[in-house]
Order: C-alpha cells, then structure tokens, then sequence
C-alpha cells in the first residue's frame, strides 16, 4: 500500500499540535515535612487545554485503537504516551505474536493492511507474527488519517475529579507539568494507572495467595529480536508460519529450544522458551521470566528488565556457540520494554470471571468475543523448573463475551478501561489479556466515548445499541 508522502507529513503536523510554549519558571522555595522523610510540593499553576472530546492515556494495542475509533466516530482526540512510538507491547516490546485475532472491524483492517504491506507472517487470522517497525509507521499513518493528536514521552501523572466524574489528567514530560480536561478519558495504560490515580477500586494478581505485597503476578518477560544466517537450519526450533508435513508441534518446538540452552549448563527462567519467524533471517525471542514483579514499583521493573536483559544476552551467546544451525545468531535488539502480562484490574460495573469463561457467558453488550485459553505463567522460579504454566491451565474456555460494562468504571464516571486493566478476576483476566481481545475491547471503547462526549452523556448512560450501530456503520 503506497502512502502519499507530502499528504501524510502535513497531516502529522497537525496530529503534533500542543498548547503554546511555556517559560519555564524559577523553582520555588520548599522545605522538608518535619519528618525528613516526606516533601511537601509547592502549589503551582499548570498550563490547562481543554480541546479534546475523548483523552486515550496509552497507546498500546488497546490505546491505539480506541483513539482512532473514537475520532473515526466524530470526536476531537488526544492520545498520550510514554513512549517513543504506537503500539506498545506489539512494537516497544516486542511482543512477536497477534492472538486472538481472527475478529471483524479494526482487527481485520490490522491484518489486511499489514500483509499488503509484507508485514504479516502466518497462515492463520487468528495467530501471526509480524514486522515491529512496518507496525510502528501503520499505526502512525492511521492515528494521522483519522484525525487523532498523539504526544510522545507523556505519562499520566495525577488525575482530578469533581464529585464522582473524572473532569481532569495532569501530565509530566520534559514540557513539565500540563493539565487537559475533556468529558470522557479512557485508561489503556495497561497497568489502569489513570485508575488508580482516579481514585478506582482495583485487583491485584492471584487472591489465592492472600499476600499482594509479594505481589503474586504473572511474571514479566523481556522480548528481542535476532538476526541469524539461515532460518531454515532452525525450523525444529522455530515456529513458521505455515508448518512442514511431519513438522514437531510448536510444544515440541519450545522444549527443544530448552534442552539446547541447558546444554551449556543454564536452565531458563522460561521453562517454555520460544522463537517466531519475523521475515527473512529474522526471528522473535521470548526466553525468560521475571518473577513476582509489581508493574507500578519502578524500581523492581528496573532490576527484573537489567536481569532480563543479561539472562538473554547469556542464552543467546550460549546458543551461538553450539554452531550449526545457531551459527551467526545475533540479538538485533531487546525490547524497550519488558512485557507485562499482570498489573491493576480496575474495577467496572461488570467483572469478567472463571464462571464466564467456562460456560462461555453471552451478553447483549458484548464487546467482543474471546477464544483464548488460560494462559498462566508460573509464579515463581521453583515452579518454572516443574511446569512452565499453572495448574490452572486445566480450565476448559468456551468462547465468551466481554461486556461493554466491564469497560465502564464502577467508581468514576466518565472514565473507560481498555486493555488489560479491564474489569475482571485472575483467572479470566489470563484469557483475555491477549492483544486481540485488546483491540475488540478499544474499538468499542472509542465509540463509546465519542458518543458519550458528544451527547453530553456518562459513558454508563449511553445506550449499547447505538454504540453498535455506530460500529456497524464504521465497519461499512
């Protein structure tokens, strides 16, 4: 697919508006709380805009598409990220895999675009592997094309509400503190920090435990990309897109992966370890866990991402000096960020649970349909070395139906959650994590949005049928 390029760069120059540069001030004088160990911020003005109908914070896979959902359905849009570019888990880690994809709307609009672009691997619409970096410049041209304001290196800070209704975020980034206000704002940071910060109720990992302060989460993982001389050389180790006749399953796939790295005496800390092929003599890894990490403590992040990024590095040297087929195997880069597959479960007016995902629950304002399994990683080292998965994996999933009310905040009005901080128990939250299922639940949390907005409505009060009608009608 060619883009226009003259049409495309003035188009992202309007995408790149924001408020008028500030001078920045001297810093006030402030003195420590008598305790010495608290501080005590001065008051200051932040500069405010209030141009926006709908506030996406996160542009992940979720963020991403709520965005250019909500300005598709008529809104004025601004999308904010820490990062340096769209698609979070997908692009900035690396993630290597789109499961849970076979769905209509954006999904299918994802899959075709990127195979005209010869950016997609794979023979199923469900599960493929794809280009990180033709994905990054998609979801740019897309955001431009639909109208959408997206700012770069932007976190949510703090978040203020007036009675029950969120009115107002504050940002930080290296313009300093900026206060925007809108009628609806949608969490897709992943972690449902605009939640938390809103003042919403949440859950925390496995309830089994009784213990949040170990956190008993999902590990982490640090993805990377490799480059290595023949693929080829490598096909019983690595997942094809379309696999031989009497080709090893990828199980098969994965516990020889394992068995090669334990030959230079390293057992890894992903019992499972995996590798995609991307295109040409490139290829996906995801080899390791970080166990018992909270997402939202940055300084645990830091330690599991440096250890991560060693463990890597060690498996992949390892592998190169068994020659043969992992002759030449090079790590292009690791990923920006390490993957989190377990943060806040903000909760909605619905709670996606076990009981759902095992009866396959229908509802009337479905979002999307899921049709993963339980997917839970092992929660600690010593249970890696037994069983890469949990026991819980024994769960049967029948295809089910998340509900737009688990996407509408039970504490605060006019805030959405996409993604998966959504409103659900451990166990199902394993089930739809996956970025599909992300982008089904960000398609109808846009549109929900830019309806609620421009009705002056709560999300809450705007009826299911005319968000699907609208969907409909944007679908074509």
């Amino acid at each position: 697919m060619k883009t226009n390029r003259r049409h495309f760069l003035g188009k992202t120059l309007a995408a790149f508006g924001s408020p008028a540069m500030l001078t920045t001030a001297a810093a006030a004088a402030a003195v420590p709380a008598g305790d010495g160990k608290t501080f005590t911020i001065p008051a200051e003005n932040a500069p405010l805009t209030g141009d926006a109908d709908v506030i996406v914070c996160g542009a992940g896979p979720a963020g991403v598409t709520a965005a250019i959902m909500a300005a598709r359905a008529g809104a004025k849009v601004r999308l904010f990220e820490w990062r340096g570019c769209l698609g979070g888990v997908w692009t900035a880690g690396l993630l290597g895999y789109f499961l849970d994809f076979a769905k209509p709307g954006f999904a299918k609009e994802l899959r075709t675009k990127l195979e005209q672009r010869g950016a997609y691997t794979g023979s199923s619409a469900s599960a493929f592997s794809y280009d990180p970096e033709a994905l990054k410049l998609l979801l740019e041209e897309l955001c431009v094309e639909a109208g959408v304001t997206f700012q770069y290196h932007t976190r949510v800070a703090a978040a203020f509400r007036d009675g029950r209704k969120l009115t107002t975020i504050i940002t930080d980034s290296k313009a300093g503190r900026q206060a925007w206000t809108a009628p609806v704002f949608i969490d897709c940071t992943g972690d449902g920090d605009l939640g938390a910060l809103a003042g919403c109720t949440f859950s925390l990992g496995d309830p089994s435990y009784g213990d949040t302060a170990t956190c008993p989460c999902q590990p982490m993982s640090l993805n990377a990309l490799l480059i290595v001389r023949d693929p080829e050389k490598l096909r019983g180790f690595v997942r094809f897109g379309k696999p031989l006749e009497g080709e090893n399953s990828n199980g098969d796939k994965k516990n020889a992966i394992r068995k090669e790295i334990q030959k230079f005496g390293h057992y890894p800390s992903y019992g499972s370890p995996t590798l995609w092929h991307v295109k040409e003599n490139l290829l996906f890894a995801m080899f390791n866990h970080e166990y018992g990490v909270k997402p939202f403590d940055p300084a645990a992040v830091t330690r599991a991402t440096v250890n991560a990024r060693a463990e890597m590095n060690k498996m992949i040297d390892g592998l190169r000096g068994l020659g043969g087929g992992w002759e030449g195997l090079q790590i292009v880069a690791t990923a920006e960020q390490i993957g989190v597959r377990d943060g806040r479960r903000i909760a909605g007016r619905y709670t996606v649970s076990t009981d759902d995902i095992i009866a396959g629950a229908r509802h009337d304002d479905a979002v999307t349909r899921a049709t993963f399994g339980v997917d839970i990683h092992a929660t600690t080292g010593e249970h890696n070395e037994k069983k890469a998965s949990s026991h819980a994996t024994g769960i049967k999933v029948k295809a089910y139906d998340i509900p737009l009310r688990a996407l509408i905040a039970k504490d605060v009005d006019g805030l959405l959650m996409a993604g998966r901080c959504i409103s659900g128990d451990f166990v199902s939250h394993s089930s739809y994590r996956v970025t599909g299922n992300a982008v089904g639940m960000g398609e109808s949390a846009g549109v929900a949005a830019a309806l609620a907005a421009k009705s002056g409505k709560p999300p809450h009060e705007v009826a299911w049928q005319e968000v699907k009608e609208k969907i409909d009608a944007l679908r074509g």
